[in-house]
């Protein structure tokens, strides 16, 4: 994993911004990680799973199990 420290962070943001598009970058303080810094694009498609992953499971709580179709269920819940 990339590292920089607080204080690269201070004098050069936008060069540690343009690591963190393409991999995580670990911010750290006194050689202790505080922060990870992501890329935007890194963002949206963890948040995507994310949420997609909620869906699923409400959609199986709600009762895929009973012989429902998923999208029945995912209708009913407004997915």
């Amino acid at each position: 994993m990339n590292t920089a420290s607080i204080s690269q962070l201070k004098i050069n943001p936008a060069s540690v911004i343009n690591q963190a598009m393409d991999y995580p970058v670990a911010v750290e303080n006194r050689n202790k990680v505080q922060a990870y810094l992501i890329g935007k694009s890194l963002y949206e498609k963890m948040v995507a799973f994310i949420e997609d992953y909620i869906d699923v499971q409400a959609v199986k709580k709600v009762g895929a199990s009973k012989g429902r179709s998923f999208e029945d269920v995912a209708r009913e819940l407004g997915l």
